[in-house]
């Protein structure tokens, strides 16, 4: 009898101590990131297309931000951001000075200027509905820190026009989260390649 009790005792001790390692082998196992990772730059872009700068900011890595979240967002909207060009792209495409000249062409001729925008114009595109996947690794490259990397897809259509579609490499870092670090435009032909995010996040 104090055998058969003594085996039963064994037999629960040994179930015991089974539980206990399954339940430490699951502790040890690192979760995977790539959902949060992907929930992060979906968040992310959608914030981005809807002109939520605010928010867009908060899902920023501190380096992208390069200040506060508020100074991020002020940064983004601007005066008139909606409807006014990049700096970038004022200083090429803004009303030239009268001492400026346009240039001309070989027979004489000079280009026709560049429509402007019309106040019956709407201020922004419509963006369809976010894709994200193609999650991959990415090394550290021009001060961006190691991360992951994932394709984002979108359309973007004005009235009256042919949508189409818009990809971005994202990259992401572990920073009290997934925030992003960088951004890049993937062109079409970059999508034959063996991986367009990592060609795209390579360039710094």
């Amino acid at each position: 009898m104090k055998q058969r009790a003594t085996a039963t005792l064994i037999a629960a001790g040994l179930l015991v101590a089974g539980c206990a390692s399954d339940d430490q082998d699951k502790e040890d196992k690192p979760k995977d990131p790539k959902p949060a990772v992907l929930k992060a730059a979906r968040a992310y872009q959608s914030a981005a297309n809807r002109l939520d700068w605010q928010s867009a900011c908060k899902l920023s890595s501190a380096r992208l931000r390069d200040g506060t979240v508020t100074e991020c967002a002020e940064r983004n909207i601007g005066p008139d951001a909606t409807t006014s060009p990049s700096p970038s792209a004022s200083k090429s495409s803004g009303s030239p000075s009268p001492s400026d000249s346009p240039p001309t062409y070989a027979d004489g001729s000079t280009p026709d200027p560049l429509p402007s925008r019309t106040p019956t114009e709407p201020e922004r595109a419509d963006t369809g509905p976010i894709s994200a996947g193609g999650v991959v690794k990415v090394p550290a490259v021009a001060g961006h820190p190691a991360g992951y990397g994932v394709l984002v897809t979108y359309t973007v259509q004005w009235p009256g026009k042919d949508a189409i579609t818009k990809r971005r490499a994202l990259r992401l870092v572990s920073e009290g989260g997934w925030r992003v670090d960088q951004h890049e435009d993937v062109q079409d032909g970059d999508m034959g390649r063996g991986s367009p995010v990592r060609a795209a996040l390579s360039g710094g």
